[in-house]
This record gives C-alpha cells, sequence and structure tokens, in this order.
C-alpha cells in the first residue's frame, strides 16, 4: 500500500487541480459584488441520511484557499448524520468561503455517499469475520478521496494503484502463457528489480485453484482471487487454498450475495460498486 506521505500528496493535487479547474483567475461571481474584506458565515447542512465523510478532506479545502478561515466542526468523519444535522461551520473571509464551497460540497457528497454504502457492505458482513474491500473502479483524478472514504466507512483498501501491489488478473495470465509462468516470471521480475510487492493471483476456476496452491510450495503468493465462482466452488476454492495464503471473492457480489459469500469462509470480499455506483448525499453549504 502507499505510504501516508504518499497518500497526502495525491490529495494535495487534488485539491490544487480542482480549485485550477473551477477558479480559474477567479471567482468573478464574489468578486463582483462583495467586497474583499467583507467576512461571513456559513453551515455544512445535512440534508440527508448516511455516514459522513469528507470532513478532514474539507479542512484542507478551505485552509489552502485560506488559511485564516475558521472551522468549527461539529460531527467529525465517519459520524452517523440525518436531515438537519450540522456538520461544521466555517467563517472568515466571504469571497474565500465561497471560492472553496463547490469543491467541499462536491467532494463530501461523493465520500458521505462512499462511506454510507460502505458501512453499509461492513454491516452485512459482521459476525462472519470476511472484510470488505473497494477496487481500482474508482473516478479517474479522485481516487484517494474514494478511497479515503471507504476506509471512514469501515472498509480497507486494496491496492491503491498498478505501482504499490502485483495483482495477475486473467489477461496477464494468458499473456504470460499460464498462471506457473506469469507467477514464475512475476517473483523473478520483483527479485531483478529489488521490489518488495505483495502478489495476489486471480483464479477462474478450481483447476486454477489447485495449480497455484502447487507453485504455493515454492512460490510466496499473498493472496489468491477467487473470481466469479458460485457458492459451492468458492466452499471447495476456500478449502483447497487452507492456511497457505489469504483468499478473496469477487465477480458481481452485491448486498443480496454478500453475506452468503463471505459463510463460505473467504478473507475478503472486492466490490467495484463501492466507488462506481453511488448517489451523492444532499449536502449544503448555507450562509448564516
Amino acid at each position: 500500500m502507499i505510504s501516508k506521505a504518499q497518500f497526502d500528496k495525491e490529495i494535495d493535487l487534488i485539491i490544487t487541480n480542482a480549485i485550477r479547474e473551477d477558479v480559474g483567475d477567479g471567482d468573478h461571481s464574489s468578486l463582483a459584488c462583495i467586497p474583499e474584506s467583507a467576512t461571513g458565515k456559513a453551515k455544512l447542512l445535512v440534508k440527508d441520511e448516511g455516514i459522513l465523510a469528507g470532513v478532514a478532506f474539507a479542512k484542507k479545502v478551505f485552509n489552502y484557499v485560506d488559511p485564516n478561515v475558521i472551522i468549527d466542526v461539529h460531527l467529525e468523519d465517519g459520524a452517523s448524520i440525518k436531515y438537519g444535522d450540522v456538520a461544521f461551520y466555517v467563517s472568515g473571509s466571504s469571497q474565500s468561503i465561497l471560492k472553496a464551497e463547490r469543491l467541499v460540497l462536491n467532494a463530501m457528497q461523493r465520500m458521505s455517499a462512499i462511506a454510507t454504502k460502505t458501512n453499509h457492505f461492513v454491516k452485512l458482513l459482521e459476525g462472519t469475520g470476511t472484510k470488505i474491500l473497494d477496487t481500482r473502479k474508482t473516478t479517474p483524478g479522485i481516487r484517494a478521496l474514494e478511497k479515503w472514504a471507504v476506509k471512514i466507512g469501515g472498509g480497507e483498501n486494496h491496492r491503491f494503484a498498478l505501482y504499490d501491489m502485483v495483482m495477475l488478473k486473467d489477461n496477464h495470465i494468458d499473456f504470460a502463457g499460464g498462471i506457473t509462468k506469469a507467477i514464475e516470471k512475476t517473483k523473478k521480475y520483483l527479485s531483478d528489480k529489488g521490489l518488495d510487492l505483495k502478489i495476489i493471483v486471480e483464479a477462474r476456476n478450481l483447476e486454477e485453484i489447485k495449480e497455484i496452491k502447487e507453485i504455493l510450495k515454492t512460490s510466496g503468493v499473498y493472496r489468491i482471487l477467487i473470481d466469479n465462482f458460485n457458492y459451492e466452488d468458492t466452499r471447495k476454492a476456500v478449502t483447497l487454498i487452507g492456511n497457505t495464503c489469504l483468499t478473496e471473492s469477487s465477480g458481481g457480489i452485491n448486498e443480496k450475495t454478500l453475506r452468503k459469500y463471505a459463510e463460505c469462509g473467504v478473507d475478503y470480499i472486492s466490490s467495484g460498486a463501492l466507488t462506481h455506483s453511488v448517489y451523492n448525499l444532499d449536502l449544503s453549504l448555507k450562509a448564516v
């Protein structure tokens, strides 16, 4: 996984680019009618139900736009929210508040939606010992925000990108000439490059599970991805793998089937829906 320093850098890049995109050469609406010396106060009003996410990000945005803006937080990330709640108050330059408003709202609405869906999945898994993972099926350019929201919702992050973990999926395996060759080539590559990266290998059927298990006797694999298996074959795969490495189920798993796959004994379930299929929570920034 990426380091905290790398993650913080991603967040800084998101803020810089988003403000560039939205403000450009100036917020002319505010510049035209609000004096530079004017000060004001606004509240982040909740108009929905779910799990709040993005408060810490909002603080970073306001600080980037204007370090003198003051934020009075009433609800932290991860809090359960309902209609009428106030997450925080922000006070300071009126122009600065308006300049940051849209980025704060866009980010918090999406992050809260992701945290809410993730938390729902986490609750569905309670008592099974299985953990929910996100994927790389994220919005280009704001992956760090979406994965941050998954963590706030109680889920766990899969690899961040292509560079922090090796994941040998069906196309890698086919292009490499099979599972055994793909793993052998990967181990050599990591050794030659001096890279210490975990390896995940996808299996499409029980025969591939058996082949990977045989390789595990001489070559380390961190986790086996049991992809698009039915319940019966998932249970068989988990039994075959035993304690040789971790297991992960994926492939079209939704809230109706999530717990059934967990009950097959897998360590993790990954779901792209956590980040690619959510509806933004309704939040608003209102002057007070």
